[in-house]
C-alpha cells in the first residue's frame, strides 16, 4: 500500500490493525543455547498466528536469524534479504517484537527504517509500542534505539571488567596450550605433549635445526597436532614466544576497542599482562625459554634482511640464500667494456666486502639461466618419472592416513568445544560476557 495513503488513514483514525497490508516478522535469538532457541520458535508460532487473526492482514512469510549478534547487522543475513525483499514490494509492514531484536546500533536502527519507510514498508515494535509509519515515530525511536545502545555498551565494559578480573585471579582464558589440560581456568601438565614442547625448545637452541625442519622431524615421526595436521611453523613459533611453557601467566594479548565493531586488535608484546604464577606447572626452564626466544629473535631480524618485499622484482629476488650466513643474494649490475652484467653477491659481501664481509662468489645471472634450463630440461625429459613418484607419494599419504584415528580425534574435540561452550554459557548467564563475545 503507498505510504501517502496509509499516513492520512492512520491520520483520519484509522488503526494499523484496520488496514489492508500484507504482513511478514523478523525474529531474531542472539545464542543457540536451548532455551533461546524455544524463545525462537515461540516467536515464530506467536507471530504467524498473531498476522493470520488478523482479518485484514494478509500473511507474507517471516525472516529468522538464529545465534546472531543484534549490534550489527551485515552478518544477518536473513535480516538483508528482508531489506532486499521490502525494496522489491513484496509487503507492506513488518513485526518484529522490539528494537533491540532490529539492532541495537541507534544509527543502523533509525536507518533502516527510513530506507523501509522509502520502499514504503514500516516496522511495528511490539513491545516498544512504536510504529515507523506514524510520523513521530522517530524521535521514540531514536531515544529506544539510543537506550538498547547504551546497554551493549554497558555489557561491553562488564566484560572488559570480568576478564581483568580473571588475570587478576590467574584464570587462564581460552583453549589450554599445548602441553597442559585445563580445569577450572587452571593448568596441568599433559606429560605425553610436554614431552613434545620440550623436545621442540631443547633441539630449536642448538641452532642446527630451524622451525620448519623440526616440524618436518615431528611429521616423520608421526607426531601431529591436536587437529590431526602436521605441525606448522606458526604453531611452533607460538609455542617458543608463549610465556607459559617457563611457568609465567600470560595474558591480555588482544583487546576489543570499539565495542560496536567488535575487531580484536593484537597487542604489542610490551602491553601484554605476564608474570611468574606459581599455579602454572612450567615444561622447560627460565633458562632454556630465554635462550630459544634470543635465537627466535635474531632469526627473525636476519629474515627481515631477505627483502621479501621485492622478492619479485627480479627473477631471481628472494630466492637467493648464502649458505654461511644465511643472507639474501643482493642484486647489482656489473659494468665492463663488454656492456652490463646482472649478478648478485651475500648481502654481508655488499656491505662488508669479501674480506670482513663474505668470501661466496659471485654469481651472474646468466650462469644461473643455464643452470635452470638444465633442470627444467632434466624434468620435462624424465616428466614421467617426475610425476610418477608424486603420485605415489600422494597415494602413499592417502593409504597411511589412519581416519578411524582422526574420527576419534574429531570427537574428542567436538567434547572439548561443548565443555568450552558450557562454560561461556556459564559467564554469560552470570552477565561476565555479552553475546556477541559469546558468539
Amino acid at each position: 500500500m503507498e505510504l501517502y495513503k496509509v499516513q492520512k488513514l492512520l491520520e483520519s483514525g484509522n488503526s494499523i490493525y484496520d488496514l489492508p497490508l500484507k504482513v511478514v516478522y523478523y525474529a531474531r535469538v542472539s545464542t543457540d543455547k536451548d532455551d533461546q532457541i524455544n524463545s525462537l520458535s515461540n516467536q515464530v508460532f506467536y507471530y504467524e498466528d498473531f498476522i493470520k487473526r488478523n482479518k485484514n492482514w494478509t500473511f507474507a512469510g517471516g525472516y529468522i536469524d538464529e545465534g546472531i549478534s543484534g549490534l550489527k547487522t551485515d552478518k544477518r543475513d536473513r535480516f538483508l534479504q528482508m531489506i532486499e525483499d521490502a525494496k522489491e514490494g513484496n509487503f507492506d509492514l513488518i513485526i518484529t517484537k522490539e528494537i533491540s531484536r532490529f539492532s541495537r546500533n541507534t544509527l543502523d536502527s533509525i536507518n533502516y527504517t527510513r530506507e523501509l519507510l522509502k520502499y514504503g514498508v514500516g516496522v511495528l515494535f511490539q513491545s516498544d509500542n512504536i510504529n515507523t509509519l506514524d510520523k513521530d515515530s522517530e524521535l521514540r525511536l531514536t531515544i529506544m534505539a539510543s537506550i538498547a545502545q547504551e546497554e551493549s555498551r554497558k555489557t561491553s565494559e562488564r566484560l572488559k571488567f570480568g576478564y581483568k578480573r580473571s588475570i587478576e585471579q590467574g584464570r587462564v582464558l581460552g583453549r589450554e596450550p599445548y602441553g597442559y589440560f585445563k580445569k577450572d581456568g587452571k593448568l596441568s601438565i599433559n606429560e605425553a605433549e610436554a614431552q613434545i614442547v620440550r623436545y621442540i625448545y631443547e633441539e630449536y637452541i642448538k641452532g642446527k635445526l630451524g622451525l620448519r625442519t623440526i616440524c618436518k622431524e615431528l611429521e616423520e615421526r608421526g607426531v601431529l597436532a591436536r587437529n590431526g595436521k602436521p605441525f606448522g611453523y606458526s604453531v611452533l613459533q607460538n609455542i617458543i614466544k608463549n610465556p607459559k611453557y617457563k611457568g609465567y601467566y600470560c595474558g591480555r594479548k588482544t583487546t576489543i576497542p570499539d565495542y560496536r565493531t567488535g575487531k580484536k586488535k593484537k597487542l604489542d608484546e610490551s602491553e601484554w599482562i605476564v608474570y611468574k604464577d606459581e599455579n602454572i606447572p612450567a615444561l622447560v626452564s627460565e633458562e632454556l625459554w630465554d635462550k630459544a626466544n634470543e635465537l627466535l629473535k635474531s632469526r627473525g631480524e636476519k629474515f627481515k634482511e631477505h627483502d621479501v618485499g621485492n622478492q619479485n622484482r627480479y627473477t631471481y629476488s628472494g630466492k637467493l640464500f648464502c649458505a654461511e650466513h644465511g643472507c639474501s643474494y643482493h642484486r647489482h649490475v656489473y659494468k665492463s667494456k663488454s656492456g652490463e652484467k646482472e649478478c648478485w653477491n651475500c648481502r654481508l659481501y655488499r656491505l662488508k666486502g669479501k674480506d670482513k664481509g663474505c668470501d661466496s662468489p659471485t654469481i651472474y645471472s646468466t650462469e644461473l639461466d643455464e643452470i635452470m634450463k638444465v633442470i627444467i630440461n632434466e624434468i620435462y625429459t624424465n616428466r614421467e618419472a617426475f610425476l610418477d613418484a608424486l603420485f605415489k607419494r600422494y597415494q602413499q599419504y592417502h593409504t597411511d592416513r589412519d581416519f578411524d584415528l582422526e574420527i576419534q580425534k574429531k570427537q574428542e574435540r567436538i567434547e572439548e568445544l561443548k565443555k568450552m561452550k558450557d562454560t561461556l554459557l556459564m559467564l554469560l548467564n552470570e552477565g561476565s560476557i555479552q553475546k556477541n563475545e559469546f558468539i
